[in-house]
C-alpha cells in the first residue's frame, strides 16, 4: 500500500509553500534534519514544536505598563528625534503618548525612512512589545508589532515562539506554519472514541491548531490537551512500530530447543562462584525463551560487573547441548577480547570449543578459524559487529548475544535477525535503562534484570567535596597509598583549553608527580594503544599506586586492589558516566572510596547529580534520575546514533503517556493484526504522519 493520497499536501516539498525559496528550502532542510539527500517537507513545518508563548493581550495605558512586561499600546504620535549626521550608533526615537502617559520608541540603525513612514505624526498606531526604562523614563526598543487602528485584528495576541536558527525568523516561520495549517487534509480518527471522551482531546487537526495559532497561552501549554493529544499520537505510532517488529521477530518462528543439561552442569561446576539470585533467575527465563517455539528477543540488563557475561555462557552452553552454535559480538575489539578473556577458561574446562575473531589477525590464522566456524567444531564465537558482516559462515548458528546494545537500533535488530535465519537473540546492556527508555525503544523486547552485585563486591563511600580541599585530599590520599592501596584520579579533558577552565589531565599528572614521583602515571586516549596497555599493566601488577586518567577508563578495567576513585571537575561528567566511573573500584576485599570534586559555582542541576550520585549506587535509580534531569536523547546517547528523538513529546512531562501507547498498540495489532477496515486504515495514516513507513512491509495480512 502506498502512501494515501489525501496525505500528499503535508509530503511536498517546502518549494510548494507560497514564499519559500531555494535560500529558504536549503535552511530548513538542514535544520530540521531532513533524511539523507531528501528535502524538507511541509510535515517538518507542522512537527516543529513551539517553545513557548508571547502573551500580548495586557492591553493597558502607558502608566500602569511596567518594566520588562509585553504591553499592546494605542499610542497617538507625536514627532521624530533622528540621529545626528555621521553618528549612526545613535538611535532614532519616536515620542508618543496616550491618555495617561508618554513614552518613546525606539529604533538602531534606522536608514531610508522607514521608520517615518511607519509611524506617521498626529495618526495613531497599536503598537507592542518590552517596556523598558532609560533615564527614567519608558521606551520600547525595535517594537514586534506596528499596526494602523483599523488592522488591530491581524496582532497575533497570542503569539507562539519557536525554536529557530540563523536566518530564520520568528515570523517568517509563523507564516508558513499557518500555511500549512491551511492545507491540513481532514484525517480519520485513530484514538478510540471512549479514550477520547475520557480525556476531552481535540482531534489531531484542533490540537495542531491550537498548539501553532492558540487563543490563549493555556491552550499551547505541555500539559494542555492540545499537546497531550499530539504526544501520545508520537509515543503510540513508536510503539506500533515496534510491536510490528516484534511481531515479524517471532513470527519467523524459531526453533524450539531441547537441552541435554550435561554441558550446563560441566560449565556450573567451572565457575569459581555460584550465580546469584538474579543470574540464576535470568539463566530461567532465558531457557524458558529457547525451549520455545517462537523466536527469543530478550534484553539483559545489569550494572557493570553484575555478571551479564556468565549469564549470556549459560545460554551459549544450552544452545550447544541443542546442536547449535552462538556468537557473541561487542562494540569494540577490547571488549571482545575481555569477553573472551572470561569465557576462554570456562569453555576449555567445559569442553566448548570458543574463538576470538579480530580484524588484526594473519590471514592464515583467520582461516584456520573460519574453517572451524564452518564445521562446526568451535562452538562460541567471539568478535567485534563488523566480524558478522564479512563471510563468516556458520555451521548452525542459533544463538546471537549482542553487547553494550544501545548503540544499535531497531533497524540494526533487523537486519541482524537476518544473519540467523531463525537465531534467538540476547542483548546485553551495562547502562542501565529506565523503563520508559525500554519501552520506547525495546519495547520488541521482552527484559531481564540483575539487580544484585556480583559477590564480593564492596560498598563504596561517596563524597562530594570543593576542588579548594585540594590540599587537604593530596595529604589524606599519600596516608592511603602508603597503606598499600592504589588509586585512580580521573580529568576531564585532556590538553588545557582556552575557554575551559579544566586542569588538564597532563596538568594535574605533572602536579602529582611533584608528590609521588614515579609512582604515578598517565593514561589517556590520544595514547597509542600499546603504550596504554603498558600502564595499565603496571597499574594491574601493583607497581604503580596512581593513575590519572581521562574517562578512558570508564569500560573495563578491572583492577581488584584499586580502591579509591578521585573525580576532578565532577561536576563536568553525566550522571551514568560518574556511575561508570565510580563502578572501576570496589571490586576487591576492602572498602572503596569514591571522592568528587567540584568547582564552584555549581548549577542547580549539577548539584542534583553530585547529590544522587553521592545518595545512591542503584544504576537504575541514577538512570531515572538522569533521564529527569537530562532529558531522554542523552541518556541513550541517540542524539549521535540517530535514535528516533520526539518532536512533540516531552518526557518529562508527558512519560505516563507512554504505558498507554504501549498498551493501546498491543491490543491493536492483537485485534486487527493486518490493520484492515476503517480502524487500521486510520493507524496506518498515523504510522504514515509519523515517518514510520519503515514498519508498513512488516503488517502482516489478516
Amino acid at each position: 500500500m502506498s502512501r494515501p493520497e489525501s496525505l500528499s499536501p503535508l509530503f511536498a516539498s517546502l518549494h510548494s509553500i507560497k514564499g519559500v525559496g531555494d535560500k529558504l528550502a536549503a535552511l530548513l532542510t538542514r535544520y530540521f534534519g531532513a533524511p539523507e539527500g531528501q528535502e524538507a517537507i511541509a510535515l517538518d513545518i507542522l512537527m516543529h514544536m513551539p517553545s513557548g508563548v508571547v502573551d500580548r493581550r495586557r492591553q493597558v495605558g502607558i502608566a500602569e505598563a511596567y518594566l520588562n512586561q509585553i504591553v499592546t499600546l494605542k499610542l497617538h504620535i507625536d514627532r521624530h528625534q533622528l540621529p545626528p549626521r555621521g553618528r549612526p550608533q545613535v538611535p532614532h526615537r519616536v515620542f508618543a503618548h496616550d491618555e495617561t502617559g508618554d513614552v518613546s520608541l525606539v529604533y538602531f540603525g534606522s536608514q531610508g525612512g522607514w521608520v517615518e513612514k511607519l509611524l506617521p505624526v498626529g495618526e495613531e498606531r497599536f503598537v507592542s512589545g518590552k517596556i523598558d526604562f532609560f533615564n527614567g523614563e519608558k521606551q520600547i526598543t525595535h517594537p514586534d508589532y506596528v499596526v494602523e487602528a483599523d488592522k488591530f485584528a491581524t496582532l497575533p495576541l497570542v503569539e507562539p515562539v519557536y525554536p529557530l536558527t540563523q536566518g530564520l525568523s520568528s515570523k517568517a516561520l509563523a507564516k508558513l506554519v499557518r500555511q500549512v495549517l491551511d492545507g491540513l487534509p481532514a484525517l480519520p480518527e485513530w484514538i478510540a472514541a471512549d479514550t477520547m471522551a475520557q480525556r476531552k482531546w481535540p482531534s489531531f487537526g484542533e490540537a495542531m491548531r491550537a498548539v501553532h495559532i492558540p487563543d490563549n497561552p493555556e491552550e499551547a501549554q505541555l500539559w494542555a490537551p492540545a499537546r497531550m493529544r499530539l504526544a501520545y499520537d508520537e509515543y503510540l505510532a513508536g510503539q506500533i512500530t515496534l510491536q510490528l517488529i516484534r511481531s515479524t521477530m517471532v513470527a519467523a518462528r524459531g526453533i524450539a530447543r531441547s537441552f541435554t543439561g550435561e554441558i550446563t552442569e560441566r560449565v556450573t561446576h567451572a565457575l569459581p562462584f555460584s550465580l546469584t539470585e538474579g543470574q540464576q533467575a535470568a539463566v530461567d527465563e532465558i531457557r524458558a525463551d529457547l525451549a520455545s517455539p517462537d523466536r527469543m528477543s530478550r534484553l539483559l540488563q545489569g550494572d557493570v560487573g553484575a555478571g551479564k557475561t556468565v549469564v549470556a555462557l549459560m545460554a551459549m552452553a544450552a544452545m550447544a547441548e541443542s546442536g547449535a552454535q552462538s556468537a557473541m559480538m561487542a562494540p569494540t575489539e577490547l571488549l571482545a577480547a575481555q569477553h573472551f578473556k572470561t569465557l576462554k577458561p570456562l569453555c576449555d574446562q567445559a569442553g566448548l570449543g570458543c574463538e576470538l575473531l579480530t580484524g588484526k589477525m594473519p590471514a592464515a590464522e583467520r582461516r584456520a578459524k573460519l574453517a572451524g566456524i564452518a564445521s562446526g567444531k568451535t562452538t562460541v564465537v567471539v568478535g567485534t559487529h563488523a566480524l558478522f558482516q564479512s563471510g563468516v559462515e556458520f555451521h548452525n548458528l542459533g544463538l546471537t548475544v549482542v553487547d553494550e546494545q544501545h548503540r544499535f537500533g531497531v533497524h540494526q535488530r533487523l537486519a541482524l535477525s537476518d544473519k540467523g535465519k531463525h537465531t534467538d537473540l540476547l542483548v546485553m546492556t551495562a547502562t542501565p535503562i529506565p523503563r520508559t527508555l525500554v519501552l520506547t525503544h525495546f519495547g520488541d523486547m521482552a527484559v531481564s534484570v540483575l539487580r544484585e552485585k556480583p559477590r564480593g563486591r564492596q560498598p563504596i563511600d561517596t563524597a562530594v567535596l570543593s576542588i579548594g580541599d585540594y590540599y587537604r585530599v593530596i595529604s589524606r590520599l599519600r596516608t592511603r597509598l602508603d597503606e598499600g592501596a592504589q588509586a585512580f584520579w580521573v580529568c576531564p579533558l585532556v590538553e588545557e583549553s582556552e575557554h575551559l577552565e579544566v586542569v588538564a589531565a597532563e596538568d594535574r599528572f605533572a602536579e602529582l608527580q611533584k608528590v609521588f614521583g614515579d609512582q604515578v602515571a598517565l593514561v589517556h586516549g590520544r595514547m597509542s594503544a600499546a603504550a596504554k596497555q603498558e600502564v595499565m599493566q603496571r597499574f594491574a601488577a601493583n607497581e604503580l599506586k596512581l593513575l590519572v586518567a581521562t574517562t578512558v577508563i570508564e569500560v573495563g578495567v578491572d583492577v581488584p586492589n584499586a580502591s579509591i576513585m578521585i573525580i576532578e571537575h565532577a561536576e563536568r561528567f553525566g550522571l551514568a558516566q560518574l556511575h561508570q566511573l565510580r563502578g572501576r573500584v570496589g571490586r576487591g576485599s576492602q572498602r572503596s572510596a569514591c571522592l568528587l570534586l567540584y568547582k564552584d559555582p555549581l548549577s542547580e542541576t549539577a548539584k542534583a547529580r553530585l547529590e544522587t550520585i553521592k545518595s545512591t549506587e542503584d544504576g537504575f535509580e541514577i538512570a531515572e534520575k538522569d533521564l529527569e534531569l537530562r532529558g531522554q536523547g542523552d541518556v541513550l546517547g541517540t542524539r549521535q546514533s540517530g535514535m528516533p528523538g520526539y518532536r512533540l513529546a516531552v518526557p518529562d512531562v508527558h512519560r505516563h503517556l507512554l504505558d498507554y501507547a504501549h498498551d493501546e498498540a498491543k491490543d491493536l495489532l492483537r485485534r486487527n493484526p493486518g490493520l484492515s477496515g476503517p480502524d487500521g486504515e486510520a493507524a496506518r495514516m498515523l504510522l504514515y504522519l509519523f515517518r514510520k513507513d519503515l514498519a508498513i512491509p512488516l503488517i502482516r495480512a489478516g
